[in-house]
């Protein structure tokens, strides 16, 4: 199969499966919000799919390295898609978190499936461009996918958010099926999984992180700040709606506006791909998102919350854009789904951990205080990044990656 032909049909079958989560995710906040009325229940939908995630990565990257990648993709879209099904027929708000629980399960093995797929089928000089292309559809996704759930709810209601989020998995599915395999020599070997492979597979990742202490430095920097990132997500709806006093239809239009500078920011992070570097992209484009969360959070009406939105979307596509291909270089192709599946635990236990504080906290405080407090944090976390980062000592860590 011809290089275009693959990576066309990478970009559709994610980035029509990453439209319909953040249609999913919106239709969530609301629903949950006017079942319970209370942020902390809205802070449980960040908590339950990471408490998933952390059960199933202590064992699912020694599955995941011994497996055929590619139908490991399909079978767990396939299943999340019959799972989000099930939704419109639940009314209990913890039947709401055991299909978010389930969906988090397959989750946690499509995630490093899908990045060692990537890893292995996208040349080393396109990976950049790659990335950054990815950067615009999940940027995209992000922008459209609200303003696309605000106009469904303001149509018809919540229901038909879930059923497009469950067709999202399986297009997404026949996308992947229409792909060839990879070749994958772990995948050949027959290892029963038992105690002592899953502990010798950690020992493995231990080994390689202690071994490369930058790649660590790098990677648990960016990741600090990605979960404070995501548990100010969690209490963006509250916040437009109890504190700026909009309604859900203004909710809608402030985040889809942020299609402008979305758009604006992906379609330059693929048309400076040549001319910016690895490190740009990645401590620069992160360090200004986490500016866009504060100056939001700082927001005091309309405008002002979409202006900081326009702000994050514009930076979003470099950051992740520069990460993913700093990953895909210096990971291991052969121990991706270990290290993935090790190193999500303790992204999952500080995305909770800070969900639960955040949440709690603006319950009993101002909200609007609590997240710039958070906000504030994540910046100041993205300058250790970007310095970092820019390293000199450690131009080999990203040299390779510029010539695209």
């Amino acid at each position: 199969m011809g290089s275009l032909k693959k990576y066309s049909l990478l970009f559709s079958g994610i980035g029509i499966s990453n439209l319909g989560n953040w249609i999913y995710l919106i239709a969530l906040n609301l629903l949950i919000l006017d079942m319970t009325n209370s942020m902390t229940a809205i802070a449980g939908i960040y908590i339950v799919g990471p408490i998933a995630r952390i059960l199933t990565s202590l064992w699912a990257g020694s599955v995941i390295d011994r497996m055929n990648k590619r139908q490991l993709m399909i079978v767990t879209d396939v299943l999340r898609g019959m799972v989000v099904l099930l939704v419109p027929f639940i009314h209990s708000i913890w039947g709401i978190y055991a299909i978010i629980f389930a969906t988090s399960i397959a989750g946690a093995f499509f995630g490093p499936s899908s990045t060692f797929y990537i890893s292995k089928s996208v040349d080393d000089p396109d990976k950049k461009k790659f990335n950054s292309i990815m950067g615009v559809l999940n940027t995209g996704a992000f922008c459209t996918g609200p303003a696309i759930a605000g106009f469904l709810i303001g149509l018809s209601g919540i229901t038909w958010c879930i059923i497009i989020n469950a067709v999202s998995f399986f297009i997404c599915a026949f996308c992947i099926y229409l792909l060839p395999d990879i070749q994958d020599e772990n995948s050949k070997k027959r290892v029963s999984i038992n105690l002592k492979v899953i502990k010798d597979d950690w020992r493995i990742v231990k080994n390689f992180m202690i071994g490369e202490r930058y790649f660590t430095k790098i990677y648990l920097l960016f990741q600090a700040t990605l979960m404070i990132a995501f548990a100010l997500d969690s209490q963006e709806a509250t916040f437009i709606k109890h504190d700026l006093e909009q309604s859900e239809k203004m909710y809608g239009l402030i985040v889809s506006l942020t299609g402008i500078g979305a758009v604006v920011g992906a379609s330059a992070s693929v048309a400076l791909v040549k001319f910016l570097s690895l490190q740009a992209y990645l401590g620069i484009g992160m360090f200004l998102t986490s500016v866009g969360y504060l100056l939001f959070y700082c927001s005091t009406g309309f405008w002002s919350a979409t202006s900081a939105f326009l702000l994050l979307g514009f930076f979003m596509s470099f950051s992740n854009a520069g990460f993913d291909t700093f990953y895909q270089k210096n990971v291991p192709s052969n121990i991706m789904g270990r290290f993935g599946g090790s190193v999500s635990i303790l992204q999952n236990v500080l995305q909770i951990t800070l969900t639960i504080i955040l949440g709690g906290l603006a319950d009993l405080f101002s909200l609007q205080i609590v997240a710039i407090l958070f906000a504030a944090t994540s910046v100041l976390v993205a300058a250790i990044l970007c310095f970092g980062v820019f390293d000199k000592e450690h131009n080999s860590y990203y040299i390779e990656s510029e010539n695209t």
